[in-house]
């Protein structure tokens, strides 16, 4: 974390040891009183610690991002020491790939996993087997259904897809053909802000969903994919777009095809939001912060050292539209030309997501 402190401290960790018996002894589980921190770890775990970041693919940037927020919230605890290693796998988009990885951290007994899950279901089991043998495990953004784990971390991706699929209500008032980009399927952030959606869609029939399709989260897949819609399609009023560089895609194939651009959702890919402010676009956008990476190291230390984490913590989502875009753009050459534009984070935004 850019500004954890190095006071992290010895007398810092006395303190969290020493209260540790008294904690253990209030976490009796209740209905809805669980608390994650009691979950998963056990055994004589001590700083510094090992923790495993087993990643279903490494390719899209916002996975580069997501890993970079990941290395440097290790930096910043190794310098407090309570990280001792980072052990960091790809699976190349291979769910039984990661389990493979998963269970090679479980057998080198690493102290903690994060992990964003590569289907929601297949992790499930060397997910649990790694909550048995005592090891810390943070899955965000993308989740699996065991709640063996010792915290989820997330936004609402249902959430998403309605804000998303109401803008675009509001924006056609209510009639209009819309094709719909999705991320791959199987995906859970994917599926969930595709479910989030459909409520929203059945309440207002005059919203003609003519296709849809799905994707990996690249430009270039997309646009393809939007290119071959946009010659099946001559009427198409809006584009949904569950995603950034889905959205990205989408604008440069109307642009090659000549086609005038429509209400367009998305994320906060930088392209996406360049191209929005170049074309004039009528646009809406929220973020998955790639910081959610550098959240889930700092947990599942925070629960190994011993305190109390939330079973699932919640991460507000932004909107971002015309009234914000500007403080984003402001803020581009800092990231990747196809990187995201993702906000400011430090140890004090962690302990508030971490004390609701």
């Amino acid at each position: 974390m850019r500004n954890l402190e190095n006071g992290t401290s010895a007398s810092l960790r006395r303190r969290l040891l020493a209260g540790a018996a008294a904690a253990a002894a209030l976490l009796v589980f209740s209905a809805g009183t669980a608390s994650a921190a009691a979950n998963c770890i056990k055994g004589d775990r001590k700083a510094p610690y090992t923790i495993g970041w087993a990643n279903i693919y490494s390719v899209p940037t916002w996975m580069k991002q997501t890993e970079g927020t990941i290395t440097a919230e290790v930096e910043e605890l190794k310098k407090a020491g309570l990280v001792k290693d980072l052990m960091i796998t790809d699976a190349q988009g291979n769910a039984q790939t990661q389990i493979q990885h998963i269970q090679s951290m479980i057998d080198a007994n690493v102290d903690a996993i994060v992990v964003i899950a590569g289907s929601s279901n297949a992790l499930d089991r060397v997910i649990s087997d790694a909550c048995d043998k005592g090891i810390a495990v943070v899955n965000f953004d993308s989740l699996v259904n065991t709640d063996k784990v010792t915290a989820k971390i997330n936004t609402d991706s249902n959430e998403w897809g309605a804000t998303a699929a109401k803008w675009m209500v509001s924006q056609l008032g209510g009639k209009g053909k819309i094709i719909i980009m999705n991320g791959p399927a199987g995906i859970s952030v994917s599926d969930d802000r595709r479910k989030g959606a459909q409520p929203v869609l059945d309440a207002n029939p005059g919203l003609q969903v003519i296709t849809e399709t799905n994707t990996e989260y690249n430009v270039a897949p997309a646009q393809e994919a939007m290119t071959s819609l946009l010659f099946a399609n001559p009427e198409i009023d809006g584009v949904l777009s569950l995603g950034g560089a889905l959205s990205a895609g989408s604008v440069l194939a109307f642009e090659r095809q000549g086609r005038d651009q429509v209400p367009t959702t998305g994320e906060n890919a930088r392209q996406f939001l360049e191209l929005w402010k170049e074309k004039g676009l009528k646009g809406w956008a929220t973020m998955q912060p790639n910081w959610l990476g550098a959240l889930s190291v700092y947990t599942a230390v925070q629960a190994l050292e011993g305190k109390e984490v939330p079973a699932f913590v919640k991460v507000p989502l932004p909107v971002i539209d015309d009234s914000t875009i500007g403080s984003y753009l402001a803020r581009a050459d800092k990231f990747p030309a196809d990187g995201y534009i993702y906000s400011d984070y430090d140890k004090a935004l962690f302990d508030k997501l971490l004390a609701k």
